[in-house]
């Protein structure tokens, strides 16, 4: 069964040159827990994706996979 992507988490820490770790460490949780974020296997709560999104100074719509077709 393929995982469905709902966030973005992974592409976005990319784009802004952060790491797992990195993320990892802001938020005082497991490297293993932003892994599961990032591979879509779990999501984060929607108010740890409003923190993320402060911490790299993002709109939190850009964490998460658009569900409108253009």
């Amino acid at each position: 069964m393929n995982k469905k992507s709902i966030n973005r988490l992974k592409a976005v820490l990319a784009e802004h040159g952060k790491t797992n770790k990195w993320l990892a460490e802001k938020l005082d949780k497991n490297e293993t827990t932003i892994s599961r974020w990032c591979t879509n296997e779990v999501q984060p709560s929607l108010e740890t994706l409003l923190t993320i999104s402060e911490l790299l100074q993002i709109d939190l719509k850009e964490l998460i996979v658009s569900t409108q077709k253009d």
